[in-house]
C-alpha cells in the first residue's frame, strides 16, 4: 500500500491550477503595493498587452525554440540509450570510456557556442548540437544505473530457467531498468529546453532566448516576461509529456516502489 493517499483526479488538476493562479495574484499585488516600476517587473496585465501586441511574432519564436528543443532530446534520447546500454554490456569498455564521457560533461556547454558557429555557422545545428550535448549525458547515465540495477536474485532466477543473454536482457534487465531510464529521460527534456534558450541567448538569431535579450535594448520587460511565460508553459507541459510516456511504458513502477 502507497504511503501516501492518493488524490482524486479533480485534485490533481486542480492544486496546480490553485497554486499557479496563487503565484500570480501574489505577483500582481507586489507590483501594485509596492509600486513597482514596469520596467523592473511587469504587472501580469502588462506581459498579456504584449501577447497581444506581439502575438505572432512570439508564436513564431516560439515554434523555433520548440523544434529546436524536441530534435535535440530526441537525438539525445536515442543516443544516449543507445550509449548506456552499449557501455552496460562490457565492463572494460566502460571503463575506457567513462573518464572521457565525464570530463567532456564537465566542460560547461555554453563555453562551446561560439565553437559550434564557427563550425556550423548561424542556424539550427549548433542550437540542435548544444542540445544534445546537454541532454545526453544524464539519460546516458541513468540508462547505465537502472540496466545495473537488476536484482540478483532476478538474474539467477532467469539462469536457473535456462533463459539466454538476451531474453535475459529483454525480458528482465530492460523492463527494470525503465523506471530509472525515464527519470533521465524528465531530467534531460528539461536541460534540453534550458540548452535550447542558452544557445538563441549567445546566437540571438532565432527563438525565445534571442527575444529575452533583444529586449534589454528596447527596454521591453513585458515582452521579455512573455516570452519567459511561454518557456514556463513548455518547461511543464514538457516534463508532463514525458511522465505520461512513462505511465504507459511502465505501469508497474508506482505499484513496486509504493
Amino acid at each position: 500500500m502507497s504511503g501516501r493517499s492518493a488524490l482524486p483526479p479533480v485534485a490533481r488538476i486542480g492544486l496546480p491550477v490553485a497554486g499557479v493562479a496563487t503565484a500570480i495574484g501574489l505577483w500582481w499585488l507586489s507590483t501594485i503595493v509596492l509600486d513597482i516600476d514596469p520596467l523592473f517587473l511587469p504587472a501580469p496585465p502588462d506581459v498579456v498587452d504584449a501577447f497581444v501586441l506581439e502575438g505572432g511574432y512570439l508564436a513564431e519564436e516560439a515554434w523555433s525554440t520548440l523544434w529546436a528543443t524536441l530534435a535535440g532530446f530526441g537525438i539525445a534520447a536515442v543516443g544516449g540509450l543507445l550509449a548506456g546500454m552499449l557501455l552496460t554490456s562490457s565492463r572494460l569498455l566502460e571503463q575506457a570510456a567513462m573518464p572521457i564521457i565525464v570530463a567532456f560533461n564537465a566542460i560547461p556547454k555554453v563555453s562551446l557556442v561560439p565553437l559550434l558557429i564557427l563550425w556550423m555557422g548561424y542556424g539550427a545545428k549548433p542550437r540542435i548540437t548544444l542540445i544534445v550535448l546537454v541532454a545526453f549525458f544524464p539519460i546516458m547515465v541513468s540508462t547505465m544505473s537502472g540496466l545495473t540495477s537488476t536484482p540478483t536474485e532476478l538474474t539467477e532466477l532467469t539462469r536457473s530457467l535456462d533463459a539466454s543473454r538476451a531474453q535475459t536482457y529483454r525480458k528482465v534487465r530492460l523492463p527494470w531498468a525503465l523506471p530509472q531510464v525515464f527519470v533521465g529521460l524528465k531530467v534531460g527534456m528539461t536541460l534540453a529546453l534550458i540548452g535550447a534558450v542558452v544557445a538563441e541567448i549567445q546566437s540571438p538569431n532565432a527563438g525565445l532566448g534571442s527575444v529575452i535579450l533583444t529586449t534589454q535594448q528596447s527596454a521591453n520587460t513585458p515582452l521579455a516576461f512573455a516570452a519567459i511565460s511561454i518557456l514556463a508553459v513548455f518547461g511543464i507541459g514538457l516534463f508532463y509529456l514525458v511522465a505520461a510516456a512513462e505511465r504507459l511504458a511502465v505501469p508497474w513502477a508506482r505499484q513496486i516502489t509504493s
